[in-house]
């Protein structure tokens, strides 16, 4: 399982397109203003994360975001739909049911649409607007043309009739509600598109993708301001239950939703309400309505003219109504985890105490059901739905990682010991994982070093750029900038500098000196360095200060014991933090000197201890979060860096400015390369692992359909007298 993990990581960076340009960032800033609310922090967190995808990535982002409804995800998605279209790319947005696709539609033109100062052309494509009908017709010309520019729709955007001119980004909201075979065709749509997905309580095999690390993760925790836990009721049905319920809403003049499993049960549901309460105003939703009216009488529910509204798990998506404070869902065994959790998330999405009731029926409880239900009862806080996400998991299994089964049998040995194991052992294939980041944030005096855009007016602009004079068609030399922006090692700068001389001449002096700001930038993202700038030493000195969050004494360990002499280089220090070495002190390893390196490893063979390992996997994972925040830092004294690993260069305040670039790269280079070695050769395996892989899954299947063939030719000839010929 490891090796085909890691395989997926190799097959994953092949993938390539062109990034998004950072000079529409001032674009996207002008955008953001227009959000009414202040961000939650796990918010902000998650804009950086789908930024550094979009523009700082070569491959296309596959991001899952997961939060609890009514967290801020649509946020999220907003901006980078709006990022796809000032980038000149079309971009849609999949919603699984018309509800969702409706609410989605009215937001976007709301932030975006024509009537706003943005002018972006939006569509929405829906049930009942097929290949067939004058309006789908128009709108799908439109769409094939470029005409529309983002486009909301549901599951008629996965039609084989459906062509977009340029699709840059699809945004798949609750993605759990989609099948397989939906995914699969999901799959042909973005092969080479840039993926952002939502999800409250993604299924278990997406969650265990996001936790091993196949698919990136973006996870949105902390609630809004005054927002409070809905009370969750878990009991056998009663119809004084609900009385009580209902009474109670309608006496603090709110509303109720009251939800059943099957549309053959609405019937049955509105006569005992209204059996309880003659004079109430109730409405009906569900699927099996003419198009349009299920969200027509969620809107005339939500315009306050029904105290009830009566319906099925249509409303379980893309229905925000403050007013509405309490939900009754009757026969609540028959319900997912996933949709009890959606259901739930329904109310309690104002300052005003909700309540949700979850009724069973006893004799149709099962194992599961009791468990999922248990589930809802003890996760109740804001912010639990990445828990229930994981209880779900545990109770349903992992399911086929690689293949297409959703739940599955990692609970035969427990799923935390299940990805502890897995873990571990892509950990031990992998030999260096030090993990690269995207962005560096280079903070020295006259900003010396970076490479960043403006993105605000009056903001410096130290982006990369070719003399116009060297490159003069704006096209090929827009894509020669972003190449070199985000060339992933040094070897591939070198290789573009090679191309350029041999097809536009020898580089100007101005452009050499531009490209050293770019191979310091390779070095530094190989090395997992997001923050770089000087401080003062404490005696009158001031060092430079690389971070790297995310290094660890292993990869120290291996890098020096392949350099020259196996010794560090000389003037690069390293500093780990007390809680990363045996000694329990912070350990300084001197650049150019030698030191028993094994000693700061915890445990070499890679079996620490269950509770030692998951202290360090937890630490990794909020290591990674601070790299994705490294940008909003403005100086190195804003940080407490003693947390972190870090490399420190001495004294580089007395090297005179303009030549501090070539001073740091003449001391990260050597490391730099080492990684990038290794990293390349663990490539080169995992492909092979790849198509070994493969070609065993292609033998399996050949292997059956033979099969298959073989015992329908049997039974022909076993039904004909054994002779295979009519009788």
């Amino acid at each position: 399982m490891a090796q085909d993990v890691l395989a997926l990581y190799a097959t994953r960076e092949t993938l390539n397109r062109s990034p998004f340009e950072p000079s529409k960032e001032m674009e996207v800033k002008t955008f953001e203003k227009t959000f009414v609310f202040e961000p939650t922090p796990d918010q902000v967190t998650c804009f950086e994360n789908v930024e550094n995808d979009m523009v700082w990535r070569n491959r296309p982002m596959d991001r899952l975001v997961c939060g609890d409804v009514g967290f801020g995800k649509t946020e999220v998605a907003m901006r980078a739909l709006f990022r796809a279209v000032v980038n000149g790319r079309q971009c849609a947005l999949l919603a699984p049911t018309g509800v969702l696709a409706a609410q989605h539609y009215k937001t976007v033109v709301k932030r975006m649409g024509p009537d706003t100062p943005f002018n972006v052309s939006v569509t929405l494509l829906r049930g009942g607007m097929g290949k067939n009908t004058k309006t789908g017709r128009e709108i799908r010309g439109k769409i094939a043309d470029g005409s529309f520019q983002l486009i909301v729709g549901t599951h008629a955007l996965l039609g084989n009739d459906l062509q977009f001119q340029d699709l840059g980004l699809l945004v798949v909201d609750e993605e759990q509600r989609f099948g397989v075979k939906q995914k699969e065709r999901l799959k042909l749509i973005c092969n080479g598109v840039d993926v952002l997905t939502l999800s409250a309580t993604p299924i278990p095999r997406t969650l265990q993708m996001s936790l091993s690390g196949i698919r990136d993760t973006s996870t949105i925790r902390s609630p809004p301001p005054m927002r409070k836990a809905t009370k969750s009721f878990v009991t056998q049905y009663d119809q004084e239950v609900i009385r009580d319920a209902i009474h109670t809403e309608l006496e603090r003049d709110g509303q109720c939703y009251f939800v059943v499993p099957r549309i053959a049960q609405l019937e049955e549901a509105e006569k005992m309400i209204r059996d309880l309460f003659p004079d109430i105003r109730m409405i009906q939703a569900h699927g099996r309505q003419t198009s349009g009216t299920a969200e027509n009488n969620v809107a005339a529910f939500a315009e306050g003219n029904y105290d009830i509204l009566l319906a099925t798990t249509v409303i379980e998506n893309g229905v925000d109504i403050p007013r509405v404070n309490t939900i009754i869902i009757q026969n609540a065994q028959s319900f997912g985890m996933s949709t009890l959790y959606q259901l739930r998330g329904r109310v309690g999405r104002s300052d005003v105490q909700a309540f949700a009731y979850f009724l069973h029926k006893t004799e149709a409880i099962t194992e599961q059901s009791a468990m999922r239900l248990q589930a809802m009862a003890d996760l109740h806080e804001l912010g639990s739905g990445f828990d229930v996400a994981n209880r779900d998991l545990e109770i349903r299994g992992a399911g086929s990682l690689l293949g297409t089964e959703q739940s599955g049998l990692a609970a035969k040995v427990g799923f935390d010991l299940y990805m502890r194991m897995l873990k571990k052992s892509i950990r031990q294939l992998r030999g260096l994982d030090l993990p690269a980041v995207l962005r560096t944030n280079i903070l020295l005096p006259g900003n010396e070093g970076s490479i960043e855009v403006g993105t605000y007016a009056g903001s410096d602009d130290n982006s990369f750029k070719i003399p116009e004079k060297y490159i003069p068609d704006f096209a090929e030399r827009a894509k020669e900038e972003g190449e070199s922006r985000l060339a992933e090692s040094t070897a591939k700068l070198v290789e573009l500098t090679n191309y350029w001389k041999k097809t536009y001449g020898n580089l100007p002096a101005s452009l050499q000196s531009e490209l050293k700001k770019m191979h310091l930038h390779a070095c530094t993202r190989q090395l997992g360095i997001d923050l770089v700038g000087m401080q003062d030493n404490g005696e009158g000195r001031m060092d430079c200060v690389l971070r790297s969050p995310g290094l660890r004494p292993r990869h120290w360990a291996y890098i020096c014991s392949v350099l020259p002499k196996g010794l560090p280089t000389k003037g690069l220090d390293v500093v780990f933090p007390a809680r990363f070495v045996n000694s329990g002190e912070d350990a300084t390893i001197e650049g150019g000197k030698s030191m028993d390196l094994k000693s700061l490893l915890s445990d070499q063979s890679g079996n620490e201890e269950e509770e030692e390992w998951d202290a360090l996997d937890q630490e990794e994972g909020e290591a990674m979060k601070q790299i994705a925040s490294a940008m909003n830092v403005k100086s190195l004294d804003d940080i407490n860096n003693e947390e972190y690993p870090r490399f420190i260069i001495k004294d580089l305040g007395s090297v005179k400015q303009g030549a501090r670039v070539g001073a740091l790269l003449k001391v990260l280079l050597p490391a730099t390369k080492v990684v990038f070695e290794k990293q390349e050769s663990d490539k080169e395996k995992a492909k092979v692992a790849h198509e070994l892989r493969e070609k065993r899954e292609a033998m399996k299947k050949q292997k059956k359909e033979n099969d298959s063939l073989e015992r329908r030719r049997m039974g022909y000839a076993m039904t004909n007298g054994g002779n295979g010929l009519p009788q």
